[in-house]
């Protein structure tokens, strides 16, 4: 699935064209046809290919891929389509963010604070220790449990399951969506700034706080990609802040 996947992205296989028979994938990954039907029904359900009885399977165009799903996205953020997707990935938070901290401004309880208190440390203590690949995942993980914690805060159980897939995406994400150099510049004070609006209660100052972190990170894609306006074809391996 994965090789299939990347021939997919890279345009090897193009939308419209037909995927090999399940007997010709069996052979060529020395797999059975058991597994080759499985490989097909998995990338099916990403919506990479659609698969009609009798007629075998076809590549979706990108409007049907789940660029959410890792398995997608990963070899997305690898190929010609990485920006297109960093700035849908980013556009969709920001519609979904930026609402949720002001809903958490209203309607945090205690324990939803103290979650996010919990994660901002972690991502202190993170930021400021030695650079290594423990600390760096260590960082990420409480960057978004404070993000989980936030939407927590906002009561809406709908919200917490429309944003889990986003949240488990930021795995996957976070090698393009790092600055570590710019941690204790940007992101922890921006961090700060959305807690502190929470806490306060102030519904306008937590959308404001929130809209100006994923503002910063919008930034950096477009600044290592020419500054060219959103929805624009483009790739580079530069790295943003998350």
């Amino acid at each position: 699935m994965d090789a299939l996947t990347q021939e997919i992205v890279g345009g090897q296989l193009l939308p419209g064209e037909m995927l090999p028979r399940e007997a010709d994938l069996a052979q060529r990954f020395g797999v059975s046809r058991g597994v080759a039907r499985e490989g097909i029904r998995a990338m099916e359900e990403r919506g990479l290919i659609s698969v009609r009885h009798g007629r075998g399977a076809t590549v979706n165009e990108l409007s049907a891929w789940n660029t959410l799903d890792p398995d997608v996205l990963g070899p997305l953020l690898a190929g010609p389509y990485r920006v297109d997707v960093l700035e849908d990935y980013m556009e969709a938070r920001r519609i979904l963010e930026v609402e949720a901290a002001g809903l958490a401004a209203e309607r945090a309880r205690e324990e939803d604070l103290a979650a996010m208190r919990r994660a901002l440390a972690a991502m202190e203590q993170a930021a400021t220790g030695s650079a290594t690949r423990a600390t760096e995942e260590r960082f990420h993980e409480a960057d978004i449990a404070f993000h989980q914690a936030l939407i927590g805060g906002t009561r809406n159980r709908a919200l917490c399951s429309l944003t889990e897939s986003i949240h488990a995406a930021v795995l996957t994400t976070r090698f393009w969506l790092a600055r570590p150099e710019y941690r204790l510049e940007r992101a922890m004070p921006e961090h700060r700034a959305i807690l502190a609006a929470v806490v306060a209660g102030d519904p306008a100052a937590a959308r404001a706080a929130m809209s100006a972190h994923l503002a910063t990170v919008e930034s950096y894609i477009t600044a290592h990609n020419g500054a060219r306006p959103s929805g624009g074809a483009g790739s580079n391996g530069d790295r943003a802040s998350d």
